[in-house]
């Protein structure tokens, strides 16, 4: 098990640590909060994701709109 870098002994000497600063009755609710601070920042970053990618694909689509008016544009000029 390997989370950020951090192995399974330095998860346990980090919960000891954690477990003598704030102690048993604290420790449950400081990792109910982190939780839901890492669950918010995830949908944050999906949301985030996927308005970039919308974004990408509106301008694809718009890029192809004005380069197919371009060449129809060029394709009249030459017919004249």
């Amino acid at each position: 098990m390997n989370i950020f870098g951090i192995g399974l002994p330095e998860m346990i000497v980090i919960l000891v640590i954690a477990l003598l600063i704030f102690g048993p009755k604290k420790l449950p609710e400081i990792g109910r909060s982190l939780g839901k601070t890492i669950r918010s920042f995830q949908e944050a970053s999906k949301e985030f994701e996927s308005e970039f990618k919308r974004e990408i694909d509106t301008s694809k689509d718009e890029s192809v709109k004005m380069k197919a008016q371009l060449e129809e544009a060029q394709t009249e000029k030459k017919e004249v």
